[in-house]
């Protein structure tokens, strides 16, 4: 094991550099970010030998040769020979997980003899106790380096959480979305200057609103619009509308109960229902529910016309809309990136060890050529060592890509030909090229690429994850910024929490007694025998007072639990509680989507940076009302 430290010790000390997109060379760490970060070693390899072979590997600029005889000779070391293979695509197969091993390292079959094939390795013996010790070893080794495990990433506030197993290995692709993907905006800034160019429409149509402003706190994404009602609601993972507000106000339970009843919200009819899928959702909500309170105040001009809800909802989002067409906002935005846009310099650095580990990087957003590269420039050149410039990162970038329909149909493509954005009509995409336009198939076929090669991110439910996902079956994964605040606030919330399930345990357990005692009540008053000999022997004043006493305590209990349950959530926010729960256990409507339409998510890009591009992401157990138990375990490797 010293062994092993040491040699960990000098790779740290002696770190190769590394080739950006430009054929330059920089050190690495120097974004900034830790200076190595090494992949944990299969378990069938002894620590001091893989971190041995790992020194071999990384002194080598060479690239590794691809198994089935596809590399080149010019991969191989001055002794012709190399330590590692890739698998490629033509012997992949499906693992005991039913993932793709395309793109897993293997040590080469003539080195196998060395390292145990032969029986001579003092790997020999239970792979359970070799696979203990070398995990054992494993951790002690990261911990030597600096470099926090993946479990211990994982339960963080930038962890990256897996609803379905993913085998990064094996992604060749990677797409991503640019607003609220690979940029964060401000929300208080970006959404707020849409939220007043909105209302200046809406004032230039005759609309009072003068006295308003915008407020953040009043929504948060995963809500869902009733245009029928003029309410926001929040609803579970099943449809079950939980929470409401009418206007800016929220409505008690019971008046929720009223309106709704056992009602289900369905998306599909989208002439009632909009779901709040992304943050740029958050200034027509509030622009909406503030404009119910003016209609319900009967402070709308008669000269509007008679208006119900769905209508002053169609005149918000014209205005909304009209405010992003007429692009005064975007010009504003790019005259002064820096108040908008959040730097990430991590950012950068997580999508090189993307690019330099072979993934093809694509960009494809419904934003202009002009407002892209603005946005692009501002957020990623300056954090590009040496001469690199955002292009240099992907391999097609594709801007007015008209998603969702980008995912469903083809549409006319151009390619962008000059600075300035001038464009040309073209037939086929090629490697490195602009475009405006086209579709996903037509991004497939140029690529020689299909379905779960590839892996598309983007901060949108329906235009990014859904659409993607239902029409191509890619691998998908979400950014909600909202997780980190989320994470810190159920962590503060912990010991409230805590006492909330104590005080519903114990109302359980007394409820228990109340309701046997109820029942052998109910036996005696029908001459039957209760259930057991003791409950029989009680005499009814016994009987009688000992419920009154446990129906008592049953009240209290309430009147404790019930304000609890009430704030349960208000550290995230006070109106709606939790971002991913509806109610004390069940999860909400947006993390149903979630589970449904996005493979991984998290709060950002750069989060990837804390794994590696050869991540294995296991879905994590999903617990059953009748299994007893629930199984740690470590969901990556």
């Amino acid at each position: 094991m010293a062994d092993s430290i040491e040699l960990a010790r000098r790779l740290c000390l002696q770190p190769p550099a590394r080739r950006t997109g430009t054929g330059r060379c920089r050190p690495r760490g120097s974004l900034g970010a830790p200076s190595l970060r090494v992949p944990r070693p299969p378990l069938s390899l002894s620590l001091s030998l893989w971190s041995s072979l790992r020194c071999r590997a990384l002194d080598s600029t060479r690239p590794v040769a691809v198994e089935g005889g596809l590399g080149d000779e010019e991969d191989e070391d001055e002794e012709g020979e190399s330590y590692f293979a890739l698998t490629s695509s033509r012997l992949s197969r499906v693992d005991y997980l039913g993932e793709s091993t395309k793109g897993d390292l293997n040590v080469r079959r003539e080195h196998l003899d060395a390292f145990g094939g032969n029986g001579k390795s003092t790997l020999h013996g239970p792979i359970e106790e070799i696979a203990w010790q070398e995990a054992r070893e494993a951790e002690s080794l990261l911990r030597e380096l600096g470099i926090a495990d993946p479990f211990s990433v994982r339960h963080s506030p930038r962890g990256i959480f897996c609803t379905r197993t993913l085998n990064l290995r094996s992604i060749s692709v990677i797409g991503y979305d640019m607003d609220y993907t690979l940029i964060h905006y401000n929300v208080m800034a970006w959404e707020g200057r849409a939220y007043d160019y909105g209302m200046a429409n809406l004032k230039g149509m005759g609309f009072p609103v003068d006295d308003l402003e915008f407020d953040p706190d009043l929504v948060i994404r995963g809500l869902i619009m009733d245009k029928d009602k003029g309410n926001l609601v929040k609803a579970d993972r099943f449809g079950y509308i939980k929470r409401a507000m009418h206007g800016t106000q929220m409505l008690s339970t019971s008046a929720v109960s009223e309106i709704y009843g056992r009602e289900l919200v369905d998306l599909r009819k989208e002439s009632r229902w909009e779901f709040l899928n992304t943050l740029f959702s958050v200034s027509e909500a509030v622009m909406f529910m503030q404009m119910v309170d003016k209609l319900d105040q009967g402070l709308v001009p008669a000269e509007l016309g008679p208006l119900d809800y769905k209508g002053l909802y169609n005149a918000v989002s014209r205005a909304l809309f009209r405010a992003h067409v007429e692009g005064q906002l975007k010009s504003e935005i790019m005259a002064e990136p820096e108040r908008f846009v959040e730097p990430d310099p991590e950012l950068p650095l997580a999508l090189l060890d993307q690019k330099e580990a072979g993934k093809r990087l694509l960009l494809i957003t419904n934003s202009d050529y002009h407002y892209t590269n603005k946005m692009m420039n501002h957020a990623f050149n300056r954090f590009l060592p040496n001469d690199m410039a955002w292009r240099d990162l992907f391999e097609m970038v594709i801007v007015s890509a008209r998603k969702p329909e980008f995912f469903q149909i083809s549409h006319p493509l151009y390619e962008v030909v000059t600075n300035d954005g001038l464009m040309r009509p073209c037939f086929k995409a090629n490697s490195g090229g602009l475009y405006s336009g086209g579709s996903a198939q037509m991004v497939e076929k140029s690529l020689d690429i299909h379905g779960d090669e590839i892996l598309y991110v983007g901060d949108h439910i329906y235009t990014d994850v859904s659409q993607s996902k239902v029409h191509l079956r890619w691998r998908t994964a979400l950014i909600c910024r909202e997780l980190e605040d989320e994470f810190d606030a159920l962590i503060r919330s912990h010991v409230q929490k805590e006492q909330l399930i104590t005080l519903i345990q114990q109302k359980e357990v007394v409820g228990d007694l109340f309701n046997q005692l109820r029942l052998a009540l109910q036996r005696r008053t029908n001459s039957r025998p209760a259930q057991t000999l003791a409950a029989t022997c009680m005499d009814d004043q016994e009987l009688t007072e000992s419920m009154q006493k446990l129906l008592i305590v049953m009240q209290r209990l309430d009147e404790k639990i019930a304000p609890m349950l009430e704030s349960d959530g208000e550290l995230f926010n006070k109106r709606w509680g939790w971002l991913s729960r509806t109610g004390l256990w069940d999860k909400s409507h947006l993390t149903r989507q979630i589970e449904k339409y996005a493979d991984i998510y998290t709060s950002r890009v750069s989060n990837f940076l804390h794994y590696t591009p050869f991540m294995y992401f296991q879905s994590q157990e999903q617990t059953l009302g009748h299994d007893v138990h629930s199984y740690s375990r470590r969901q990556q490797h």
